[in-house]
């Protein structure tokens, strides 16, 4: 055969014919045969004459190419298809000819048997360098996510499929030898990896989950190995999950759109999913994972820190995604590193890193990482412990939060190393005498940390440490004898260490007396060495003879070092803890003790504290202000010397009766005489806070508003506003009436309530004892809630106040912002346990309930909650316009906004909120504009969860229209009263600012509809075959599209004849009639794309097109003279105008094209721009500066500025 080029040319076809049947036929023996095939067509391939082929005559060349047609649109036997395709390598083909050979081999995929697709497309990849690179890729990639689409649909049992099941890990091993073969064949050829780029990303534009499957996803992550692709297709994946939860953002806000787009997977579960693939030896594919997942938290984790706090810097809206984006990151990490050992060590070492290097950015998204990395595998880090030490020689330089985070996150490492427990304990003894304060309060939370979780024999089991082992690694640390004792000295140790911060600066001290309370709580065999160094500092400060006042000294606790004064001793805070462990101690080690005959001075301290407290708290009843030199007199100013230290002397003071009232509440039992006490220490309290209020005041400080944490528990709060509201003991009320009779006490106990609240939103924990324990605060929080609830709806806020005029705000409204607090806490905190919440809250008879209970959705719940301040507001709303509270009906507002949240979009109980909603706004008018305003944020929010809001957008422009009149003040305009609350206050800026920004919304919704389908259209062009059925899917989206735009352009109409005041209204409404026109644009744009494949456009469009030009001529005469006004008084106000009319104008051009495509004249009813003069004349202009007000000159000056139109000069008759 090697002289075949030497055959004639008729003998080749016949040969090669014989080959063609012999395939067609399946006659071939084992197809060795088929390597003299391509021989035989490169020969006739160079043959120049003409051959008779068939009926006719052909040269050469052409006869090659019909026989390769021939080939390929007969039968291949599946055995040698692999034969057949490689083959085709040593012909050398024209680029048609590629493409059936392609077009063919593909087909052939369905019909092979798994095992043998991978040198299939091995021969495939090779054959690409001769062209048709973007199909032998997408034909891959669409037969591999099919494939899986169907595994899943199997696992899954939706579908009982006659299908013979592969297995998975066959299905995987065979995926990941596939994308080898590509990402090798990407190495030897640089055009196909552009090529795969280009092709994921055009199928991007339109909708990003069109062309992205788990197959794709992991062939992107593999192609990250070759350094030309890895930024563009990082790149990529981090646009597509963000695009992906953009969309899921803008789907889940609104109602018009869930029904037009149906449901879909996004790229954040194909990811997880290639994760959880990547186990059958996807090694090729775990780098690129670490590095997604690391830019995605990098890139969207939470922003700057002001005060120790994570500002966002974006808006809130974007925030969503952003979040989202972070933690799949996370995820991503956390799941590779559960899957693949070899890549732990590098997860561990970068997650580290970034928490030692970034100390000034937050890192909260990565310590969380770090956390639960642990807590799944303490036993397998011991081999990466080297890594973690090398943190620790960090912690005196990272601030202190980090720190305290740091340390829980590797907690449960140190049960299980002992080495380096023995390194942190160096570490942090280091630190203690640091010179940085940070460093210093760095080792104290270090030494308190490892107090509470190393247990010593005989401490008794408390809710044990928040993080636990798993079970199979608790062997590791079991608490024999040895262990515990070993334990017993190491905390002896500690405690020896910290002792020696008592002499320390305050802040120091401070975070000891904070910990201790749960030190104890962990490790009650502390117990006797945590009270006796609690006993011997106070003693240092306590004045122990029995009728000397005041009984504590508080000028030892202040530090004078020349000029500057500050606190030595927060004496507060000490008396604080004792206060608290010893009720402690009373509650849980006491009554163990009973039967035991214990030691006499073991006991002694015990009885100390209590005597000292009883001493402190009578005489700090008898104490005057003067004892403490801080009556009204003395000098409170923050400028001088004297001033500050009062200040300072003033907060303990304040603090000490705060804690004796905390104290003498808790072993009262309710005795009419500890009563009276409490009273008196807090009169105490109250005339020293007037007097710093009164003093602040004068002084105009910024620390007028500063008011310090108040230092009673949130459990005591609670059982104290359960008592002053709800206890109905009758041998209670005698001694109950005590505090009842003070308003001032029972507000001040209100007020903490909601400072604890407060401080809860804020920082996501409380102050006090059990403040970091997410269940007991949120036990607290039912029971306050339950309260504040019950005296909110018993005694409404008009009662209370119609019979006492008192400052401040009534204990009524307190418990509604309280509230109003609580509820936007509870669902940004507890959003798992709001059905728990809501039950705490019925206060109905419990017992006989309990079974039923679990049946009461939270939608029936939460409408029940709802229907109470419904009714409070009806009241408020009935009242008369002056009586009217508006800061109540604020308040109510808001609390039904976060409980209308809670309700289920679909259930009759929302469609019965949102009927309620509309019913306020179309009855009631006030004049209040921030009550108008939460108030239709409230109808819209809801609104867009039920349907599109363009009907109320239009009535709601007419309302608007009607009351401020119109341009052209010749015309007399209709008042049309859909929405009482819409009157001449509140129609403009506030109200035509929010209808204008949901405008926008809608807008922007319509045009990512349009950009989807776009998207379709694109990829439907490719396959021309598809394009005659695929538009029909796309009607009812197309009709919902131009409804919504024929309602916007009504509502625009009325807008733009409105004479709206200059400022905000016009500015925004010009910016959004430019939006306008830019989504109109794009529909034209599409249409013209849909022209192309289609030929024709929908009658709607033309209908559309032409309500759009009956207004539109309108607009553009109104626009100028609408700006006219505000021309005078402003120049900024032209801004906007420019856009517009380059907007309009463009629309223009894109009409005329469709025009001629569609042969449908849609200029009839259009006037074409004839002007573009922007030119601002200066004379012009300072005349009518100067005489701001006189009719013509601001006429002369519209004319002039809009010039983009020479009509408007008729419609002149304008103020």
């Amino acid at each position: 055969m090697l002289e075949a080029h030497h055959f004639p040319g008729p003998l080749l076809v016949e040969l090669a014919n014989e080959f063609i049947s012999a395939v067609r036929e399946g006659s071939l023996v084992n197809g060795k045969s088929l390597e003299l095939l391509p021989i035989i067509l490169t020969a006739l391939a160079t043959k120049k004459e003409n051959l008779a082929y068939g009926k006719g005559v052909l040269s050469g060349e052409e006869c090659k190419k019909q026989l390769i047609n021939t080939l390929c649109s007969g039968r291949w036997d599946q055995q040698y298809v692999i034969q057949l395709t490689s083959m085709f390598k040593d012909v050398p083909l024209t680029a048609e000819e590629v493409e059936f050979v392609v077009e063919k081999a593909l087909s052939m995929f369905s019909k092979m048997n798994l095992q043998e697709i991978p040198p299939l497309v091995y021969q495939l990849l090779v054959l690409s360098s001769k062209g048709s690179r973007k199909s032998v890729l997408e034909g891959i990639i669409a037969f591999f996510s099919a494939l899986d689409k169907q595994h899943n649909e199997e696992q899954s049992g939706d579908e009982l499929l006659d299908v013979v099941t592969v297995p998975s890990g066959e299905l995987r091993h065979v995926e990941g030898t596939i994308i080898l073969h590509i990402v090798f064949a990407i190495k030897l050829d640089y055009e196909l990896g552009r090529e795969l780029v280009k092709h994921l990303k055009v199928g991007q534009q339109g909708d990003s989950n069109n062309n992205l499957s788990p197959f794709s996803i992991a062939l992107l992550l593999s192609v990250t190995r070759i350094q030309r692709f890895q930024d563009q297709v990082l790149d990529l994946l981090k646009t597509s999950v963000v695009k992906s939860f953009k969309d899921l953002q803008l789907l889940q806000g609104s109602k018009f759109l869930q029904n037009l787009v149906p449901h879909r997977s996004y790229v954040s579960t194909m990811i997880l999913e290639v994760v959880k693939n990547s186990v059958h030896s996807w090694d090729h594919v775990t780098q690129g994972l670490v590095e997604l997942g690391f830019i995605l938290m990098d890139s969207y984790g939470p922003k700057k820190v002001l005060d120790g706090k994570t500002i966002e810097t974006s808006p809130s809206l974007s925030r969503m995604p952003n979040q989202h984006a972070c933690k799949l990151g996370a995820n991503i990490l956390l799941e590779t590193f559960k899957i693949h050992e070899m890549i732990r060590q590098e997860i561990l070492e970068q997650v580290l890193n970034r928490v030692v290097t970034r100390a000034s950015s937050p890192i909260s998204h990565f310590l969380d990482l770090l956390s639960n990395i642990v807590m799944y595998a303490p036993l397998v880090l011991q081999s990466c412990s080297s890594k973690v030490t090398e943190a620790f020689d960090y912690l005196s330089f990272l601030p202190l939060r980090t720190v305290q985070r740091l340390l829980k996150a590797v907690q449960p490492l140190l049960k299980v190393s002992m080495s380096m427990r023995d390194c942190l304990i160096l570490v942090l003894r280091k630190a203690m005498f640091a010179n940085q304060l940070d460093a210093r309060k760095s080792a104290v939370a270090g030494f308190l940390l490892l107090l509470k979780n190393f247990k010593v024999l005989g401490s008794l089991s408390s809710s044990q440490c928040s993080q636990s082992l798993s079970v199979s690694q608790v062997h590791v640390d079991v608490h024999s004898h040895y262990n515990s004792v070993a334990n017993e000295t190491f905390c002896l140790e500690i405690m020896d260490s910290l002792r020696r911060c008592l002499s320390q600066q305050a802040d120091v001290r401070l975070m000891l007396y904070e910990g201790f309370y749960d030190v104890l709580r962990r490790n009650s065999q502390l117990a006797n060495s945590v009270m006796q160094t609690l006993l011997s500092q106070l003693k240092q400060f306590y004045e122990p003879k029995p009728d000397l006042l005041p009984p504590l000294k508080l000028e030892a606790c202040i530090l004078t070092q020349g000029d500057k004064i500050s606190l030595q001793e927060p004496l507060d805070y000490l008396l604080c803890c004792i206060q608290h462990c010893l009720a402690w101690y009373k509650n849980t080690v006491i009554p163990l003790q009973q039967g035991e005959e214990e030691e006499e001075e073991e006991e002694a301290f015990y009885k100390d504290l209590d005597d000292i407290l009883e001493s402190i708290t009578n005489r700090m009843i008898k104490s005057e202000l003067e004892d403490f030199e801080l009556d009204k007199s003395a000098d409170f100013s923050q400028s001088t010397s004297i001033g500050i230290k009062n200040n300072i002397c003033a907060f303990l003071v304040m603090g000490v009766c705060e804690v004796l009232i905390e104290y003498n509440f808790s072993i009262s039992s309710f005795s009419k005489n500890r009563f009276e006490d409490i009273l008196s220490l807090f009169m105490c309290y109250k005339k020293l806070s007037d007097i710093l209020n009164e003093k602040a005041g004068k002084a105009k400080t910024k620390t007028a508003n500063k008011t310090n944490d108040s230092l009673l528990s949130m459990k005591f709060v609670s059982s104290l506003l359960t008592a002053l509201f709800r206890d109905s003991i009758q041998s209670h009320q005698e001694s109950l009436s005590v505090l009842r009779s003070s308003n001032e006490f029972m507000r001040y106990a209100v007020n903490v309530a909601l400072q604890k609240v407060q401080q809860l939103k804020e920082t996501g924990h409380v102050s006090g004892p059990d403040g970091q324990n997410p269940d007991k605060i949120f036990q607290n929080l039912c029971d306050i809630t339950r309260v504040l609830l019950w005296r909110y709806t018993s005694i409404p806020t008009s009662v209370e106040e119609s019979g006492k005029k008192e400052k401040g705000k009534s204990i009524s409204l307190l418990c509604l912002e309280g509230l109003q607090k609580i509820f936007s806490a509870v669902q940004q905190f507890y959003q798992p346990k709001i059905q728990q919440f809501l039950r705490a809250l019925d206060v109905t008879d419990k017992e006989g309930e309990e079974r039923e209970d679990a049946d009461v959705s939270v939608t029936q719940r939460t409408a029940f909650q709802i229907r109470q301040f419904q009714r409070s507001l009806l009241n408020l709303l009935s009242s008369q316009e002056e009586d009217f509270n508006s800061k109540e009906a604020l308040l109510l507002v808001t609390v039904l906004t976060s409980l209308s949240k809670l309700l289920e979009p679909s259930s009759p109980q929302f469609v019965q909120m949102l009927s309620w909603t509309s019913k306020i706004c179309k009855e009631n008018s006030r004049e209040d504009a921030l009550f108008c305003k939460s108030l239709m944020n409230l109808l819209f929010s809801l609104h867009v969860s039920y349907k599109s809001p363009v009907i109320l957008l239009r009535d709601l422009s007419q309302d608007i229209h009607g009351h401020l009149g119109d341009i052209d003040q010749d015309v007399e305009v209709e008042k049309t009263n859909h929405f009482a609350i819409v009157n001449l206050r509140t129609a403009a800026p506030t109200v035509c600012l929010l209808v204008l920004s949901q405008a926008e919304k809608v807008l922007e919704e319509v045009d990512w509809l349009i950009t989807k389908l776009k998207g379709q259209v694109s990829q439907e062009t490719l396959s021309e075959e598809a394009s005659s059925q695929a538009t029909l899917p796309n009607q009812p989206v197309e009709k919902a599209i131009i409804m919504q735009l024929g309602t916007l352009l009504t509502f625009f109409h009325e807008l733009v004849q409105t004479a709206l005041p200059s400022g905000s209204c016009v500015d925004t409404l010009l910016k959004d009639l430019c939006k306008m026109y830019t989504t109109l644009t794009a529909l034209v744009r599409y249409y013209l794309q849909v022209c192309q494949s289609s030929g024709g456009i929908p009658k709607n469009m033309e209908k559309l097109n032409k309500s759009k030009s009956l207004n539109y001529t309108g607009e553009k005469k109104e626009k100028p003279a609408a700006v006219a006004t505000a021309m005078a008084r402003v120049l900024r106000e032209t801004k906007p105008i420019p856009n517009l009319i380059f907007a309009i104008e463009q629309y223009e051009k894109f009409l005329i094209h469709l025009s001629k495509k569609s042969k449908v004249n849609l200029m009839q009813h259009m006037k074409l721009s004839t002007s573009r003069d922007f030119k601002i004349k200066g004379n012009i202009l300072d005349m009518v500066l100067r005489e701001d007000g006189e009719d013509e000159n601001e006429e002369g000056t519209a004319s002039e500025h809009g010039g983009q139109n020479k009509e408007p000069a008729k419609k002149k008759r304008k103020k």
